[in-house]
């Protein structure tokens, strides 16, 4: 007997390639672009591991958990590591990365989050990518929550390591990621002596047996269903249109941050401006005599599918995340994740 999803045939290298390059024209880019067969941790890692070592100066951007994980890799790579760490209702500006590099002139990396799913704030990368530019330093991006939900530009931003993930505004499979790397990450990551060789981390060996052998051969079996998924995720939004996804997102954040506030309660929104507020997610703060994740279980119990969470950590008692991204981005979603929060809430 077959099945479809377990009977498929081998995923050829032109195939392969060909999602790559979907993924390319998904970001507008010309440069090297590379599928990755894990979650998006993976070229995250790999990224810092391959373009950072004991000689680098990093600059490392903390806006929510993840700039706090880069951080901890940078170190541990050999980096010397410093820390900006802004309060996570709001974004980093420009002018912060320049007084920073003023401060240390000795930088040459700079990793930046450009959209915190975890605490719904996103950062100004076109600016500040203009002032990594001015440094000279190379500039490392965490783009997973933010493709599909809000414009990412490696090139017209001067991003030399771009790492995206399917599962959230694309609306796709969570066990693949694509990196786009340019000529100066490649020689920054040849450079350096510690670059992981031979190992899954490895973005050079996919580079050598990939990518400098014309894409002509897979250096490995492919995960078929995670690929064929992420395929036709890139052609779903191309046949879209990547301004009605990202308007879709757009417009979820809108309405849950201002359906939130009319909704009483006490509900406000956790970034303070919103131009500061990710269209990815919403997050919402709760009044000091309440604990958000007891207000999340209360939502919670008539339809647990409803994408409403508690902060992490520390932030449970005072957070609440609405993930709209994906097939949630929508005002149904939206106007069920917020009656239930009323509901929670008596109101």
């Amino acid at each position: 007997m077959t099945h479809p999803f377990l009977d498929l045939p081998p995923l050829s290298a032109e195939r392969f390639a060909a999602i790559e390059d979907g993924v390319a024209r998904l970001l507008g880019t010309r440069q090297d672009v590379l599928v990755t067969q894990g979650e998006a941790l993976l070229p995250l890692e790999g990224a810092i591991r391959a373009a950072a070592g004991s000689g680098t100066v990093a600059l490392n951007v903390i806006t929510g958990p993840y700039g706090q994980t880069f951080g901890n890799w940078l170190r541990d790579a050999g980096a010397t590591v410093y820390d900006l760490c802004v309060p996570f209702h709001t974004a980093v500006t420009a002018d912060r990365i320049r007084e920073a590099f003023a401060e240390h002139p000795e930088i040459d990396f700079v990793s930046l989050v450009h959209a915190e799913a975890a605490t719904g704030n996103t950062n100004p990368v076109a600016e500040i990518g203009e002032a990594v530019r001015e440094q000279g330093a190379l500039f490392y991006l965490d783009a997973v929550a933010s493709v599909g939900a809000e414009p990412v530009l490696p090139d017209a931003w001067g991003v030399d390591l771009c790492v995206i993930g399917a599962q959230k505004a694309m609306g796709g499979p969570a066990g693949v990621s694509a990196i786009s790397v340019s000529e100066r990450a490649w020689a920054r990551m040849a450079a350096n002596p510690n670059a992981p060789r031979r190992s899954y981390l490895s973005l050079l060996d996919w580079k050598e047996r990939w990518l400098d052998a014309g894409r002509a051969v897979l250096p490995h079996a492919p995960a078929q269903l995670e690929m064929l998924a992420l395929e036709a995720c890139l052609e779903r939004i191309e046949s879209v249109g990547l301004d009605e996804v990202m308007a879709r997102h757009r417009s979820a954040a809108l309405a849950t941050r201002a359906g939130a506030v009319s909704l009483g309660g006490g509900l406000e929104p956790y970034v303070y401006e919103a131009a500061d507020a990710a269209p990815v997610a919403t997050t919402l703060r709760v009044p000091s005599q309440v604990v958000a994740s007891e207000v999340v279980a209360r939502a919670l119990t008539d339809d647990p599918t409803l994408p409403i969470a508690a902060g992490g950590g520390a932030l449970a008692k005072e957070m609440i995340r609405v993930n709209h991204y994906g097939a949630d981005a929508s005002p149904e979603t939206v106007e069920r994740c917020l009656a239930a929060l009323g509901a929670a809430l008596g109101v």
